[in-house]
């Protein structure tokens, strides 16, 4: 049985899929954008602070799980440029403590909304 989890704290799907979806305790967070809710635009600024609006996302909808950043044992980071990894990354560790999850990283042509940076998570309970 699965369970789609959704907050307004975090940007709406803008296409046919869930914020996320639990299944077996279980928790898929579909890739998140450097948007802002309040406003629905994406953040403006350099790469850490894309990609830390991207981390607020992220939380908000594990919040509305019921879960935190220690729940993540999976992530997947995409990138438009690879010249930002670095930058990525300085931000990225910062919001961890303990173990840090798996990870992937890729450079892709392009991502919805012209994005610079998405991340996906996967959590469990």
């Amino acid at each position: 049985m699965k369970k789609s989890i959704s907050t307004q704290q975090a940007p709406a799907a803008i296409g046919p899929y869930s914020q996320a979806v639990e299944a077996n305790g279980m928790i898929f967070v579909s890739g998140q954008l450097p948007i802002d809710p309040a406003t629905g635009t994406m953040v403006t600024g350099d790469i850490k602070e894309q990609t830390a609006q991207v981390f607020k996302n992220i939380r908000a909808i594990l919040a509305e799980a019921g879960l935190n950043m220690d729940a993540i044992v999976k992530t997947t980071v995409f990138l438009t440029d690879m010249n930002d990894f670095s930058d990525m990354n300085e931000v990225y560790a910062e919001q961890f403590s303990g173990i840090f999850p798996a990870r992937s990283a890729f450079a892709v042509k392009a991502l919805p909304k012209n994005a610079p940076i998405e991340i996906e998570v996967i959590a469990v309970r």
